[in-house]
């Protein structure tokens, strides 16, 4: 039978122990005159990983990621990461945790990460515990500061973490990594068939574009919907599903981790179905990645109806020929991102005029070419969305195993 004991963390298996940060790790970071500029920014180097990079998630989103030159990143070896670092944000997306793989190759930090290495244990335990809800909420606990929140390496050192024995850890943090390499798997298959659509269209219908075909505004085949207004009061637990800027993923898609629960006031066009078509409306990120993209809406087993925000607009086909397939992909476009950003303006924050989407100009095919694109590419989209469904159980279910795992409740059996 489990014995347990009581501690600062709570309680925990009586064969345990209470880790110290200070005692068990250290810490790096990038400081003073060993900083970077722009001008020291390269096409192809080594990576700098920032808070874009990092989302509490065992893979870092590397797509976006800096470069540095190689003459700089050899000015401080002490911050080239390694297999097994485990990285955490302390300005800007706070708390946020991420873990660095050989298989990346080599890269460095900038400013708003510190890098917690040396570990005397398992590092994708320590990455699991500090995106567990204990871990990040006291993590969290550290900030300081009004205007610009920031957490402080020293304070860092006075975190205490659950110690399991070594080969506990190493059972605990593989059956966290087997659920998020499935997760991560479903994000590949999705990011393929993307890929396929997206190449479809193309082909289809820039590529093999004919001379004759009328030339339109997207405004002549569609209708805009503006969003629900609402208050931060509106903002309440309800089984109503409110989509949100958060529902659109920086690198293309739909999250599904982005809703807010809603029990304001509104109206039946601002209901959303699964596969309808919203295209974001404003942008507080500063490189304009949103702004002017499209999501097709996923629905969620946890609320029964779905709502669209301020933020966004539902873009709706005047024509059933027209599906949202087709839709969606011309809003995919990289013509019609360059057209939106033409039609932005604002500078924290970037609004998108109520006439981007009407006047975009195209070459309208005809309807049964574009039939038989929708038919070919429906199957394609379907399959995302069972993916995405997935992809937001096993993170649900990630997330409730990991309090268990980490204090004990789950009980594993080392190899």
């Amino acid at each position: 039978m489990m014995e347990w004991m009581e501690t600062e963390l709570g309680r925990i298996p009586s064969h345990w122990e209470v880790g110290s940060f200070e005692e068990d790790l250290k810490i790096q970071g990038r400081i003073g005159w060993k900083g970077y500029k722009t001008s020291d920014l390269v096409p192809i180097g080594p990576y700098v990983i920032g808070g874009g990079e990092i989302k509490s998630n065992i893979f870092l989103q590397l797509e976006h990621a800096q470069r540095i030159s190689r003459e700089k990143y050899n000015e401080s070896p002490e911050i080239m990461l390694k297999e097994g670092d485990v990285l955490l944000v302390t300005r800007g997306n706070l708390g946020e945790v991420g873990y660095y793989h050989g298989i990346y190759g080599e890269g460095t930090i900038n400013p708003s990460v510190i890098i917690l290495n040396n570990f005397n244990g398992d590092s994708k335990f320590l990455f699991y515990y500090l995106i567990s809800k204990q871990g990040k909420a006291n993590v969290l606990s550290l900030s300081s500061g009004s205007s610009v929140p920031a957490i402080y390496q020293a304070d860092v050192y006075t975190l205490k973490y659950p110690k399991p024995p070594i080969d506990e850890q190493t059972k605990i943090s593989k059956i966290a990594f087997s659920i998020d390499l499935k997760i991560d798997l479903l994000h590949r298959q999705n990011a393929t068939l993307e890929k396929m659509a997206e190449t479809l269209f193309r082909q289809w219908f820039v590529e093999e574009a004919k001379d004759d075909w009328e030339e339109i505004r997207l405004g002549s085949i569609v209708e805009v919907i503006n969003g629900v207004s609402y208050k931060s009061d509106d903002l309440n637990s309800s089984k109503i599903a409110m989509v949100t800027l958060k529902n659109f993923d920086r690198n293309g898609g739909f999250r599904m981790d982005g809703y807010k629960e809603y029990t304001g006031k509104y109206k039946e066009q601002h209901i959303l179905k699964e596969g309808d078509l919203v295209v974001a409306h404003t942008d507080i990120t500063q490189e304009a990645d949103v702004i002017g993209n499209p999501v097709m809406a996923i629905g969620s087993s946890k609320y029964d109806t779905m709502v669209f925000s301020m933020d966004l607009v539902k873009v709706i086909s005047k024509d059933e020929n027209y599906s949202n397939e087709f839709l969606y992909l011309i809003m995919k476009s990289n013509e019609f991102k360059e057209h939106c950003l033409g039609y932005s303006n604002g500078s924290t924050v970037l609004h998108l005029s109520k006439k981007a989407v009407p006047e975009y100009e195209m070459k309208l095919p005809p309807y049964n070419l574009i039939n038989d694109f929708s038919k070919m590419v429906k199957p394609l989209v379907e399959k995302q969305f069972k993916n995405q469904t997935q992809i937001s159980t096993l993170t649900t279910l990630r997330d409730t195993l990991l309090p268990k795992l980490m204090s004990g409740e789950v009980r594993v059996e080392p190899d």
